[in-house]
Protein backbone atom coordinates (compact mmCIF):
# COMPACT_ATOMS: atom_id res chain seq x y z
CA UNK A 1 0.00 0.00 0.00
CA UNK A 2 1.33 3.46 -0.91
CA UNK A 3 1.23 6.20 1.69
CA UNK A 4 0.87 9.87 0.76
CA UNK A 5 2.61 12.87 2.27
CA UNK A 6 0.62 16.11 2.36
CA UNK A 7 3.00 19.10 2.27
CA UNK A 8 1.36 22.27 3.62
CA UNK A 9 2.74 25.78 3.20
CA UNK A 10 1.34 28.59 5.35
CA UNK A 11 2.27 32.03 6.64
CA UNK A 12 4.43 31.85 9.78
CA UNK A 13 1.73 33.47 11.90
CA UNK A 14 -0.77 30.74 10.93
CA UNK A 15 1.57 27.77 11.24
CA UNK A 16 0.65 26.70 14.76
CA UNK A 17 -3.06 26.88 13.96
CA UNK A 18 -2.58 24.83 10.78
CA UNK A 19 -0.46 22.23 12.60
CA UNK A 20 -3.08 21.91 15.34
CA UNK A 21 -5.80 21.49 12.71
CA UNK A 22 -3.80 18.76 10.95
CA UNK A 23 -3.24 16.85 14.21
CA UNK A 24 -6.93 17.13 15.13
CA UNK A 25 -8.02 16.14 11.62
CA UNK A 26 -5.70 13.13 11.18
CA UNK A 27 -4.89 12.04 14.75
CA UNK A 28 -1.22 11.89 13.72
CA UNK A 29 1.85 13.93 14.58
CA UNK A 30 2.93 16.61 12.09
CA UNK A 31 6.50 17.07 10.86
CA UNK A 32 7.81 20.62 10.44
CA UNK A 33 10.67 20.99 7.96
CA UNK A 34 13.46 23.55 8.27
CA UNK A 35 11.73 25.80 5.72
CA UNK A 36 8.49 25.82 7.74
CA UNK A 37 6.61 23.33 5.55
CA UNK A 38 4.26 21.14 7.57
CA UNK A 39 4.02 17.49 6.55
CA UNK A 40 1.05 15.28 7.36
CA UNK A 41 0.30 11.77 6.08
CA UNK A 42 -2.59 9.78 4.63
CA UNK A 43 -2.84 6.07 3.92
CA UNK A 44 -4.34 6.37 0.42
CA UNK A 45 -4.96 8.86 -2.38
CA UNK A 46 -8.62 9.42 -1.49
CA UNK A 47 -7.81 10.28 2.14
CA UNK A 48 -5.02 12.60 1.02
CA UNK A 49 -7.33 14.39 -1.41
CA UNK A 50 -10.03 14.79 1.26
CA UNK A 51 -7.44 16.25 3.62
CA UNK A 52 -6.38 18.80 1.01
CA UNK A 53 -9.97 19.74 0.25
CA UNK A 54 -10.80 20.17 3.95
CA UNK A 55 -7.64 22.23 4.42
CA UNK A 56 -8.73 24.58 1.65
CA UNK A 57 -12.13 25.07 3.27
CA UNK A 58 -10.65 25.60 6.75
CA UNK A 59 -8.05 28.24 5.87
CA UNK A 60 -7.61 31.28 3.65
CA UNK A 61 -5.78 31.41 0.34
CA UNK A 62 -2.37 31.84 2.00
CA UNK A 63 -2.46 28.19 3.10
CA UNK A 64 -1.86 25.61 0.35
CA UNK A 65 -0.99 21.94 0.11
CA UNK A 66 0.33 19.35 -2.31
CA UNK A 67 0.59 15.55 -2.39
CA UNK A 68 3.59 13.23 -2.64
CA UNK A 69 3.46 9.47 -3.06
CA UNK A 70 5.81 7.82 -0.58
CA UNK A 71 7.79 4.73 -1.58
CA UNK A 72 6.39 1.40 -0.46
CA UNK A 73 8.07 0.48 2.83
CA UNK A 74 7.37 -2.23 5.38
CA UNK A 75 6.78 0.12 8.30
CA UNK A 76 6.36 -2.80 10.71
CA UNK A 77 10.16 -3.17 10.50
CA UNK A 78 11.31 0.26 9.30
CA UNK A 79 10.69 1.95 12.67
CA UNK A 80 13.40 -0.23 14.21
CA UNK A 81 16.20 1.35 12.17
CA UNK A 82 18.75 3.33 14.13
CA UNK A 83 17.26 2.62 17.57
CA UNK A 84 19.51 1.56 20.42
CA UNK A 85 20.09 2.10 24.16
CA UNK A 86 20.33 5.75 25.22
CA UNK A 87 21.28 7.20 28.62
CA UNK A 88 19.22 10.19 29.78
CA UNK A 89 19.96 11.30 33.34
CA UNK A 90 19.52 8.25 35.57
CA UNK A 91 17.48 6.48 32.89
CA UNK A 92 18.45 4.06 30.16
CA UNK A 93 15.91 4.00 27.30
CA UNK A 94 16.20 1.03 24.97
CA UNK A 95 14.21 -1.03 22.44
CA UNK A 96 13.41 -4.58 23.49
CA UNK A 97 15.97 -6.25 21.21
CA UNK A 98 19.00 -4.42 22.65
CA UNK A 99 18.38 -4.35 26.41
CA UNK A 100 21.78 -3.63 28.07
CA UNK A 101 23.21 -6.11 30.55
CA UNK A 102 23.79 -3.42 33.23
CA UNK A 103 20.67 -3.37 35.42
CA UNK A 104 21.94 -0.90 38.04
CA UNK A 105 20.09 2.03 36.40
CA UNK A 106 16.32 2.38 35.86
CA UNK A 107 15.63 1.04 32.37
CA UNK A 108 12.69 1.87 30.12
CA UNK A 109 12.05 -0.67 27.34
CA UNK A 110 10.16 0.97 24.48
CA UNK A 111 9.03 -0.49 21.15
CA UNK A 112 7.12 2.48 19.69
CA UNK A 113 6.03 0.93 16.37
CA UNK A 114 3.68 3.59 14.94
CA UNK A 115 3.38 5.61 18.19
CA UNK A 116 5.49 8.67 18.94
CA UNK A 117 8.14 8.38 21.65
CA UNK A 118 11.43 6.48 21.48
CA UNK A 119 13.98 8.63 23.29
CA UNK A 120 15.59 9.31 19.90
CA UNK A 121 13.77 12.65 19.45
CA UNK A 122 14.98 15.85 21.11
CA UNK A 123 11.54 16.75 22.44
CA UNK A 124 11.18 13.39 24.21
CA UNK A 125 14.73 13.56 25.58
CA UNK A 126 14.17 17.06 26.97
CA UNK A 127 11.00 15.88 28.74
CA UNK A 128 12.81 12.84 30.15
CA UNK A 129 15.72 14.98 31.40
CA UNK A 130 13.35 17.33 33.22
CA UNK A 131 11.33 14.41 34.58
CA UNK A 132 14.50 12.90 36.01
CA UNK A 133 15.36 16.18 37.76
CA UNK A 134 11.95 17.11 39.13
CA UNK A 135 10.02 13.94 39.95
CA UNK A 136 9.61 13.42 43.70
CA UNK A 137 9.33 9.77 44.83
CA UNK A 138 5.74 8.69 45.33
CA UNK A 139 4.29 11.36 43.04
CA UNK A 140 1.09 10.89 41.08
CA UNK A 141 1.76 11.67 37.40
CA UNK A 142 -0.36 12.68 34.41
CA UNK A 143 1.07 12.29 30.88
CA UNK A 144 -0.75 14.22 28.14
CA UNK A 145 -0.22 13.20 24.53
CA UNK A 146 1.33 10.00 25.83
CA UNK A 147 2.01 8.21 22.51
CA UNK A 148 4.14 5.14 23.16
CA UNK A 149 3.79 5.67 26.92
CA UNK A 150 7.48 6.40 27.36
CA UNK A 151 7.13 9.35 29.75
CA UNK A 152 4.53 7.74 32.02
CA UNK A 153 6.56 4.51 32.13
CA UNK A 154 9.76 6.46 32.86
CA UNK A 155 8.02 8.28 35.72
CA UNK A 156 7.06 4.96 37.31
CA UNK A 157 10.55 3.55 36.83
CA UNK A 158 11.92 6.67 38.57
CA UNK A 159 9.67 6.26 41.60
CA UNK A 160 6.21 7.66 40.84
CA UNK A 161 3.43 5.86 42.72
CA UNK A 162 0.98 5.82 39.81
CA UNK A 163 0.52 7.40 36.40
CA UNK A 164 -2.35 8.12 34.04
CA UNK A 165 -1.54 8.45 30.32
CA UNK A 166 -3.95 10.39 28.08
CA UNK A 167 -3.81 10.16 24.28
CA UNK A 168 -6.24 11.36 21.61
CA UNK A 169 -5.28 8.65 19.08
CA UNK A 170 -7.00 5.41 20.09
CA UNK A 171 -4.84 3.40 17.67
CA UNK A 172 -1.71 3.79 19.81
CA UNK A 173 -3.20 2.58 23.11
CA UNK A 174 -2.45 -1.13 22.43
CA UNK A 175 1.19 -0.16 21.71
CA UNK A 176 1.46 1.80 24.96
CA UNK A 177 -0.17 -1.04 26.92
CA UNK A 178 2.36 -3.50 25.48
CA UNK A 179 5.19 -1.19 26.54
CA UNK A 180 3.76 -0.94 30.06
CA UNK A 181 3.69 -4.76 30.23
CA UNK A 182 7.32 -4.97 29.00
CA UNK A 183 8.35 -2.72 31.86
CA UNK A 184 6.24 -4.41 34.53
CA UNK A 185 4.32 -1.24 35.40
CA UNK A 186 0.90 -2.17 34.02
CA UNK A 187 -0.57 -2.32 37.52
CA UNK A 188 0.34 1.33 38.24
CA UNK A 189 -0.41 2.83 34.82
CA UNK A 190 -3.87 3.64 33.51
CA UNK A 191 -4.59 4.63 29.89
CA UNK A 192 -7.33 7.02 28.79
CA UNK A 193 -8.23 7.93 25.20
CA UNK A 194 -9.80 11.30 24.45
CA UNK A 195 -9.46 15.05 24.85
CA UNK A 196 -6.84 15.94 27.47
CA UNK A 197 -8.59 19.24 28.21
CA UNK A 198 -11.59 17.24 29.46
CA UNK A 199 -9.90 14.16 30.91
CA UNK A 200 -6.88 15.64 32.72
CA UNK A 201 -8.83 17.57 35.40
CA UNK A 202 -10.97 14.48 35.99
CA UNK A 203 -7.89 12.25 36.29
CA UNK A 204 -6.09 14.61 38.67
CA UNK A 205 -5.00 16.01 40.94
CA UNK A 206 -1.38 15.06 40.28
CA UNK A 207 1.89 16.21 41.77
CA UNK A 208 3.55 16.18 38.33
CA UNK A 209 2.17 16.55 34.83
CA UNK A 210 3.92 16.05 31.47
CA UNK A 211 2.72 17.57 28.21
CA UNK A 212 4.91 16.75 25.19
CA UNK A 213 2.72 18.30 22.48
CA UNK A 214 2.77 21.16 19.96
CA UNK A 215 3.15 24.67 21.37
CA UNK A 216 -0.32 25.75 20.31
CA UNK A 217 -1.87 22.72 22.00
CA UNK A 218 0.19 23.27 25.15
CA UNK A 219 -1.07 26.86 25.31
CA UNK A 220 -4.68 25.75 24.84
CA UNK A 221 -4.29 23.15 27.61
CA UNK A 222 -2.82 25.52 30.24
CA UNK A 223 -6.13 26.17 32.06
CA UNK A 224 -6.92 22.44 32.20
CA UNK A 225 -3.37 21.63 33.32
CA UNK A 226 -3.64 24.17 36.13
CA UNK A 227 -6.83 22.46 37.35
CA UNK A 228 -5.16 19.04 37.11
CA UNK A 229 -2.31 19.76 39.56
CA UNK A 230 -2.16 19.85 43.33
CA UNK A 231 -1.20 23.20 44.87
CA UNK A 232 2.47 23.74 44.09
CA UNK A 233 2.50 20.90 41.56
CA UNK A 234 5.02 20.67 38.72
CA UNK A 235 4.17 20.80 35.01
CA UNK A 236 6.77 19.82 32.40
CA UNK A 237 6.20 20.99 28.83
CA UNK A 238 8.01 19.78 25.71
CA UNK A 239 7.32 19.30 22.00
CA UNK A 240 8.39 22.86 21.16
CA UNK A 241 11.31 24.25 19.21
CA UNK A 242 13.66 26.67 20.96
CA UNK A 243 12.47 29.51 18.71
CA UNK A 244 9.03 29.13 20.30
CA UNK A 245 10.39 29.77 23.80
CA UNK A 246 9.52 33.46 24.09
CA UNK A 247 5.89 33.07 23.12
CA UNK A 248 5.35 30.14 25.43
CA UNK A 249 7.05 31.83 28.38
CA UNK A 250 4.61 34.72 27.99
CA UNK A 251 1.67 32.30 27.94
CA UNK A 252 3.03 30.63 31.08
CA UNK A 253 3.37 33.95 32.87
CA UNK A 254 -0.17 34.96 31.91
CA UNK A 255 -1.45 31.76 33.58
CA UNK A 256 0.72 32.08 36.73
CA UNK A 257 3.20 29.29 35.89
CA UNK A 258 6.71 30.02 37.25
CA UNK A 259 9.71 28.59 35.38
CA UNK A 260 11.88 26.16 37.38
CA UNK A 261 14.20 24.69 34.77
CA UNK A 262 14.81 24.52 31.02
CA UNK A 263 16.47 22.07 28.61
CA UNK A 264 17.43 22.44 24.94
CA UNK A 265 18.20 19.27 22.96
CA UNK A 266 19.03 19.57 19.23
CA UNK A 267 16.84 22.65 18.90
CA UNK A 268 13.93 21.20 20.90
CA UNK A 269 13.03 23.02 24.11
CA UNK A 270 11.49 21.75 27.32
CA UNK A 271 10.55 23.65 30.46
CA UNK A 272 9.64 22.62 34.02
CA UNK A 273 7.21 24.94 35.80
CA UNK A 274 5.26 25.37 39.02
CA UNK A 275 1.88 27.01 39.48
CA UNK A 276 2.31 30.05 41.73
Amino acid sequence: MSWYAVDVVSPAEDRDAVATWLVDRTGQAVEEKDDGTLVSFADDAAAASRLLADLGRAFAAGVSGSLRVLPDVDWTDRWREGLGPRRIGRLVVTPSWTVPADDTLPTVIIDPESAFGTGEHGSTRSALALLDRHLAPGSRVLDLGSGSGILAIAALRLGASRAIAIEVDEAVEPIARANALRNGVQGSLRFLTGDAAVLAPLAGPAELLLSNILQSVNVTLLPAIKRSLVAGGTAIFAGMEHRERGGFLKALGDRDFAVLDEVVDEGWWGVATRVT
